[in-house]
């Protein structure tokens, strides 16, 4: 392993990179090995043409910039991606702990907790909205697979549409659920 931090972090964001970043990274490097090999050839030969020489130092830079180019975009989405879910992780829990239910508080609340997030604050409020509509999402399907459980228990009805059709007469609110009850009413059927 490289002893220089520098690379072994180079090596860890690359690892973690995406296929396409990957191979993007691969070409300035072919480039880069032909264009030497170009240089060195057209230095060796007996006339050196000067015009060669130099567009093929020209081709070679531009190759070297390539490189420095595509590894500095993989760090910075390395290290977006790596921010994205550290705010995730740390505004979740902070939801959790708060039970605020309104984005624009939590957001302004977030923000004087930690105030290194100050300069983020899109990204916040954005995050915030996601994760609260995951919350709202998660309630509403643990209280429908309560409120299902309950109904099965105490319907007797042998066939799947029967049950699902009498429970959304019951319950019209979940209606646009009718996919998720039918797994759930199938599930619990084979358990039987």
């Amino acid at each position: 392993m490289p002893r220089c931090g520098r690379i072994r972090t180079f090596i860890r964001e690359y690892k973690q990179s995406y296929k396409t970043e990957k191979l993007s990274f691969i070409p300035p490097f072919l480039i880069l090995i032909v264009e030497a090999v170009l240089l060195i050839h057209a230095l060796t030969i007996d006339i050196p043409d000067l015009m060669v020489v130099e567009l093929t130092t020209i081709l070679l830079i531009i190759s070297f910039i390539e490189i420095i180019l595509v590894s500095y975009e993989i760090h910075e989405h390395y290290s977006r991606t790596n921010f994205d879910k550290l705010l995730t992780i740390r505004l979740d829990d902070f939801i959790t702990e708060t039970k605020e239910k309104n984005v624009k508080k939590i957001v302004s609340d977030f923000m004087n907790n930690y105030p290194d997030y100050r300069k983020h604050r899109g990204r916040i409020y954005h995050t915030a909205c996601q994760i609260l509509e995951t919350h709202r999402k998660e309630a509403i399907d643990k209280e429908l697979y309560t409120n299902l459980d309950e109904f099965y228990k105490k319907n007797k009805k042998e066939n799947v549409d029967e049950i699902l059709n009498t429970f959304l007469k019951k319950y019209p609110k979940y209606s646009k659920y009718s996919t998720n009850i039918y797994k759930r009413v199938c599930t619990l059927k084979e358990k039987k």
